[in-house]
């Protein structure tokens, strides 16, 4: 694969995560607000399913001491395009500044395990519907 190439992947693989990370934060948001203001769309099953499973995946990872799959992505495909972090754009060192913290794994399996059980209590305060017609 080409350097440029490995490069491109890797600042692609850290905006989807950058996304993911976007998603399950302005879920943890967005529902209890839209519980509240009666928002039909926070009640959408698919999507609360999705928030819910990321987290999980989130949660159980850290739980087994393993780094998020995008993380190790993104480091294999920029080790792969030879450049350190120094010749990333400043945008991308920046995000990946505030994405990645230099904290020992214990500490994120905590944090993920507590938002994970915050979601799940989402789920049981506002729970979603099953059907369209139901929320209605």
């Amino acid at each position: 694969m080409g350097r440029e190439l490995a490069m491109s992947l890797a600042l692609a693989v850290l905006a989807i995560h950058v996304a993911v990370i976007a998603f399950n934060i302005a879920g943890l948001i967005v529902i209890p607000l839209g519980g509240w203001r009666r928002w039909r769309f926070v009640r959408v099953f698919w999507w609360r399913a999705l928030h819910l499973g990321l987290l999980a995946v989130v949660a159980l990872q850290a739980l087994f001491g393993r780094a998020c799959f995008l993380t190790l992505w993104q480091a294999e495909l920029q080790a792969g395009s030879g450049a350190g972090s120094a010749s990333q754009p400043l945008i991308a060192r920046w995000v990946e500044s505030v994405v990645f913290w230099h904290l020992p794994i214990w500490f994120f399996a905590g944090l993920y395990g507590a938002v994970w059980l915050y979601a799940l209590a989402l789920w049981l305060l506002v729970p979603p519907a099953r059907r369209l017609e139901r929320m209605e």
